[in-house]
């Protein structure tokens, strides 16, 4: 049998970046004076941070706004992401029963790296800077037996992948959204995720 690995998306799957990514869209607003409706932005976790900023910068100033917003990043966004309910029970329930964990996101490495460290939630790889379908490189890479995620993109991910994927319903995508997408099972949340694990990887290995 292959070593369990289990890849989780970051933002609000394992962590409520949601405080901390609006300040970040507040201080890029401040900075550039490209009004960015913040609360708008949070509603809608997922998709890679040039797709959301073409939403308000015009195609000349994305680049320009990208290296700004990751250089105000670590100052205004990390220390007010909090874990998610049940998330670093459920990573221990994964390195209790001898598995890995992976972290698979479309935030660039370093700065998922950022909230890993301050939260102290303990991953043994991270792949960042992929979304929906690219995913699925770095799942196949690290040999990951499921992907756990709170947005559609992630199950396409994990059907790209060849590999189950979980949903929880604490993103901006419903359960029913989520089970349309391919889920094989949706959570409301990763507090079920611990109790649940040993069922989740037997489906899994029977996938």
């Amino acid at each position: 049998m292959s070593p369990l690995m289990v890849g989780f998306d970051l933002d609000m799957t394992l962590v409520d970046s949601r405080p901390g990514i609006a300040a970040a869209y507040r201080a890029l607003t401040e900075r550039t004076g490209v009004p960015v409706d913040a609360d708008l932005v949070v509603s809608r976790l997922g998709p890679p941070l040039r797709t959301e900023l073409a939403n308000w910068f015009p195609p000349e100033r994305i680049e320009e706004a990208v290296t700004l917003y990751r250089e105000l990043y670590p100052a205004y966004a990390i220390t007010p992401t909090v874990p998610m309910p049940g998330a670093a029970a459920a990573l221990r329930a994964v390195h209790e029963r001898g598995g890995r964990v992976m972290v698979v996101t479309s935030k660039i490495g370093r700065l998922a790296k950022l909230h890993l460290d301050h939260l102290g939630l303990p991953v043994d790889a991270l792949a960042g800077d992929l979304f929906a379908e690219e995913k699925a490189t770095a799942l196949r890479e690290h040999g990951a037996t499921l992907y756990v995620g709170d947005h559609v993109a992630d199950m396409a991910a994990a059907r790209a992948a060849g590999i189950p994927g979980v949903g929880v319903a604490t993103g901006p995508c419903s359960t029913d959204e989520l089970s349309e997408a391919g889920a094989y099972l949706v959570l409301d949340d990763l507090t079920e995720f611990s109790a649940a694990v040993d069922r989740i990887v037997g489906l899994a290995l029977e996938a």
